[in-house]
């Protein structure tokens, strides 16, 4: 809904169709918007008449069909993050839209945020060495999130933010080599199958090295997330308030009260008016490069192996 309210005080977009889980939640969200309807059914929500883009907003296990009938179709969409909870999915998805050249915009949000893009332009004066990063907070209470097989785990769901963070700043990924474990959440609820605790090494294809670690373990209301860069001009420390850069005895620091959200909507409507795509700053194709990252981090952390990236 929070896409939808966003793109809703366009005066150019009209919201005109929903899909859920029921009919009833459908028409439920519909009815918040003038003239739309609620679905049950996604290929009826397609047939509903011209659908100019359509927003994919779905768990990680719900991907697949809406993504498929977009690309027969020819519509652009606008897909949440991750993509999928693998890569068979994904890669189907991205042959589908790279062959049509469709129009794509993934919601990795910290793309649009001011500081992240002022960290970016700032390392390309330095040489990056090392990233250090960390996303740490209580887990999302719905079920589908602690199972494996719904959210494909914490650095998959919610971590992956860092990893394309790291991406988008200094590069692409080479080799991942992870270790995840089982800690608490399995003994607290049922059926729970993500781990809980877990730290990915990559090296980069520039020669730097980086560490996420990450943890779903600390309770409601407590959470830490940040990335830190090492370079030779000095040390990056951002966080989503902030960005702190130190350079011998100097420091400076910027705040960040953008709404990433709105410009990441904007940037997408931008380009489905004119076919200038060059202020959207992920799309599938880049996003299912993140998605070789982190799932490459799960095929290492269960088999105890590095693991080398094939873009």
């Amino acid at each position: 809904m929070k896409h939808a309210a966003i793109v809703a005080r366009d005066e150019g977009v009209h919201v005109v169709a929903f899909c859920g889980t029921s009919l009833e939640k459908a028409q439920a969200a519909a009815g918040l918007f003038q003239g739309a309807s609620g679905y049950a059914n996604i290929e009826q929500m397609f047939e509903h008449g011209r659908l100019d883009a359509v927003y994919i907003c779905v768990p990680p296990l719900a991907h697949g069909e809406a993504e498929r009938q977009a690309v027969e179709r020819g519509i652009p969409f606008f897909i949440e993050k991750p993509i999928g909870i693998n890569l068979s999915l994904p890669q189907e998805i991205k042959e589908r839209v790279t062959a049509k050249q469709l129009l794509t915009s993934v919601g990795y949000h910290l793309r649009y945020k001011d500081t992240v893009i002022q960290t970016k332009q700032l390392l390309e004066g330095m040489t990056f060495g090392l990233a250090t990063g960390h996303w740490m907070g209580a887990m999302p209470q719905v079920s589908w999130w602690r199972r494996q097989d719904g959210s494909g785990g914490q650095f998959i769901e919610q971590t992956t933010h860092l990893v394309d963070f790291l991406r988008y700043a200094v590069g692409d990924i080479d080799e991942v080599h992870a270790v995840f474990a089982q800690r608490v959440l399995h003994e607290k609820f049922e059926h729970a199958s993500v781990a809980d605790v877990g730290t990915v090494t990559m090296k980069l294809k520039n020669g730097g090295i980086a560490n996420i670690a990450n943890t779903c373990l600390p309770p409601a209301g407590t959470s830490s997330v940040g990335l830190n860069f090492y370079t030779d001009g000095g040390i990056l420390s951002w966080n989503p308030q902030r960005l702190e850069f130190t350079s011998g005895p100097n420091r400076s620091e910027w705040t960040d009260n953008t709404d990433p959200y709105v410009r990441e909507n904007a940037a997408f409507l931008h380009a489905l008016r004119t076919g200038d795509r060059s202020g959207i700053r992920s799309d599938y194709e880049d996003a299912y490069r993140t998605q070789l990252v982190t799932v490459a981090a799960l095929q290492s952390a269960h088999s105890g192996l590095p693991v080398t990236i094939q873009y």
